[in-house]
């Protein structure tokens, strides 16, 4: 009977235990999750500068920049310069074969120089056929004056009239002849301006100083008008071109200060103005562009890199600051916890200019208050939870 006991206590104490385990390792995780302290980071607020800036992302761009091709077509033969090179006004690039186009400017020369010749052998006719038509109005004079004492037959005045008539002929042939070669010379000198004209064409220079940065073509490389063979940039104005959300373009203006960050060189920031504002908005992405001049550009550079600008709208000394971070929302409204006397207090905050990582608090704030936020990113605070820094 004792023993059948024993076992009915032992089988009530399994079932309170098998029950009763679960539910307090429940009750213990509750109490945890609800009761215990929340590990936070802290922070005390404190008075300072911020700076309200823009961000745009974009390129760095050359604001004159051209592309060297030729104006006629032919066979490269030279390349005088190579991508990364600087060159100056007016300096030899490219030369392309002129072997041909020499010999139709000989040709050309010599077409020139036969044209000029002819018309001096016109003039010579010309004196000439003056001097015949001299002789023949002199002639014509005297048998006139003999006709007229019947001392000239009037066959011989016809014949006298006849040969005048045929000088004058002559010379009217001759003025003829050389207006139409000063016609041919005119043209032979256009033709001979016109292939030497291609032959200078053959040898292309640089516009204005500058930097190639690229190069497109070889020598032995056959190519036409417009084709490309060098690319070069005037270094003297490089500036990045910026796509920022059209909502900030309110507070942009020409010659505002920047801060540009390469890529290549992030943890270093490199002056800039603002050079000017775009006019046009891209109606997908809703940005528009935003040339930023770049006072100071890094070491090594190159044209199209890309980059981060931060372009200063405005600027606060002495104001209450807090990290973007510690931000709380609520309900739409910007709060922020504070840790009051171990535990945790959501405010309602009011604030004004927003920096990439800071903001100022209007009202709600004061130095010396210490906002908190949870150590670990995934946990949430609540009003009135035990707090542990």
């Amino acid at each position: 009977m004792a023993i059948a006991s024993w076992r009915s206590v032992n089988r009530r104490l399994w079932r309170i235990l098998r029950i009763g385990a679960p539910l307090a390792l429940v009750a213990a995780f509750v109490y945890w999750i609800r009761f215990a302290p929340s590990v936070v980071v802290r922070h005390e607020v404190v008075r300072g500068e911020i700076v309200a800036e823009v961000l745009g992302t974009g390129t760095l761009e050359a604001r004159v920049k051209t592309t060297v091709s030729p104006k006629i077509s032919g066979r490269i033969d030279q390349i005088l310069v190579d991508q990364g090179d600087p060159v100056r006004r007016g300096q030899l690039l490219v030369r392309l074969d002129s072997l041909e186009l020499q010999q139709q400017v000989a040709i050309a020369q010599a077409n020139r120089e036969a044209a000029a010749a002819a018309i001096d052998r016109l003039k010579t006719d010309k004196e000439r056929a003056i001097a015949v038509f001299n002789q023949e109005r002199k002639s014509h004079g005297r048998v006139e004056a003999l006709f007229a004492k019947n001392a000239a037959s009037r066959e011989e005045m016809e014949r006298a009239t006849e040969a005048v008539a045929v000088a004058q002929a002559g010379l009217s042939r001759a003025e003829a002849g050389i207006t139409e070669g000063q016609k041919l010379l005119i043209a032979a000198e256009k033709t001979l301006h016109y292939h030497q004209a291609r032959l200078a064409d053959t040898e292309i220079v640089a516009p204005f100083d500058g930097l190639i940065v690229e190069r497109q073509r070889d020598p032995g490389d056959v190519v036409v008008p417009a084709s490309a063979v060098l690319t070069l940039i005037s270094t003297d104005e490089l500036w990045i071109s910026a796509w920022v959300d059209e909502s900030e373009m309110a507070k942009l203006s020409d010659e505002q200060s920047a801060r540009i960050f390469f890529r290549s060189e992030p943890e270093r920031s490199h002056q800039g103005k603002v050079a000017r504002l775009g006019r046009k908005a891209d109606p997908e992405s809703r940005e528009f562009i935003v040339d930023v001049r770049v006072i100071d550009l890094p070491r090594n550079w190159a044209v199209g890199q890309r980059a981060e600008v931060y372009i200063e709208t405005a600027r606060k000394p002495g104001v209450i600051l807090l990290p973007s971070k510690y931000l709380a929302m609520r309900e739409d409204r910007p709060g922020v916890f504070l840790n009051r006397d171990g535990r945790a207090e959501w405010k309602s905050l009011k604030l004004g200019l927003r920096a990439p990582e800071t903001v100022e608090v209007v009202e709600g704030l004061d130095p010396g208050d210490l906002a908190v936020i949870p150590a670990d990113p995934r946990s949430t605070l609540r009003d009135g939870q035990r707090i542990e820094p």
